[in-house]
């Protein structure tokens, strides 16, 4: 049986993190919070809820995620599958039985979940997150043939081969630098329609100008930089 271990980054998520962490199929091993310099009940809460509770004072969404790998590379059985999966409710978390039944069943080495408009909820993502998933997988089919069509945060990966990517990114270009990178890498890869709904609270993201300005430039920094390696 795969080990599965769920990376949850959550910055004030005190009034959904609980759902997210009740709703994870109980398929997976061990689901990790990650708190992101919160200030509210996010970190008792997910406790609560039965989670393994991190902190993480340097904000950005990249930093959390690489405490979360860098706790599990102190695990004495490393997991299998790697799940990133996000703390403010706007994903569906039992749909992560879909997101890695490809690795489990195909041999997969990445899946991500794509927000297709026909699921997703009405007002879910703003026009820039549309805007900028648009061209951000456009450009990636230019320039890498790729076949993404969303830069969802609610994916799987293999463990080894999450490692072998060096993850790196510490903000806002997660997401866009482990595709690009396992396009670089020829790993294979699926994408799978999954639901989407209104996040519980305000988004960091692309609730601010600020934030859908910084994850529009994070993004294209990305692209082009493997754009002429």
């Amino acid at each position: 049986m795969a080990k599965i271990v769920v990376i949850i980054p959550a910055f004030n998520e005190e009034d959904s993190i609980s759902k997210v962490i009740k709703d994870i199929p109980e398929i997976v091993d061990e689901v990790i919070v990650v708190s992101n310099n919160s200030t509210d009940h996010t970190e008792i809460n997910a406790k609560n809820a039965g989670a393994t509770v991190l902190a993480e004072q340097q904000k950005g969404y990249g930093y959390a995620c690489l405490k979360g790998m860098d706790y599990i590379s102190k695990l004495e059985i490393k997991p299998d599958i790697i799940v990133f999966l996000d703390g403010d409710y706007s994903d569906y978390p039992e749909e992560l039985t879909k997101i890695v039944q490809p690795i489990l069943e195909e041999n997969i080495d990445f899946v991500v979940g794509a927000r297709t408009k026909e699921l997703r909820d009405a007002g879910s993502m703003t026009t820039p997150q549309i805007f900028g998933n648009w061209l951000a997988t456009s450009l990636m089919k230019l320039f890498f043939r790729s076949k993404f069509t969303d830069l969802g945060p609610f994916r799987s990966i293999k463990y080894d081969k999450l490692l072998d990517l060096k993850m790196e990114d510490k903000t806002y270009g997660w997401t866009v630098e482990m595709q690009l990178k396992a396009l670089k890498q020829n790993l294979t890869y699926r994408e799978i329609p999954v639901n989407y709904r209104n996040r519980i609270g305000v988004s960091k993201v692309s609730g601010t100008i600020k934030g859908a300005i910084f994850a529009g430039i994070k993004i294209l920094i990305w692209i082009f930089k493997y754009s002429f390696k």
